[in-house]
């Protein structure tokens, strides 16, 4: 996917800069500008290469990760918050 950024102007003359539209192709991403903007004139279009994702997880990982990190015991942060908590309870109830 490409994302496209374009600078238009509206049928009411108003300047809109960088309205990013992520497409496989040019004509796509000005259909889907069209859509929201309709009889406007694109005055620029710029293109930045989106990179893809390489690091997807099967289900299976996921599941494994998730069922593993029922497991392990609550980080000490987490430990010290629910403490705080606790403490909170304590006091309001007097």
């Amino acid at each position: 996917m490409t994302r496209y950024g374009f600078t238009i102007r509206t049928r009411s003359g108003q300047r809109i800069e960088l309205i990013s539209i992520m497409a496989a192709t040019r004509a796509d991403a000005e259909r889907r500008l069209r859509q929201m903007y309709q009889q406007c004139e694109v005055v620029e279009c710029r293109l930045s290469a989106v990179p893809r994702r390489v690091d997807t997880q099967e289900a299976a990982a996921v599941i494994s990760l998730v069922s593993d990190s029922e497991r392990a015991p609550a980080p000490a942060a987490v430990a010290e918050f629910q403490g705080v908590i606790q403490l909170r309870r304590k006091v309001s109830a007097y």
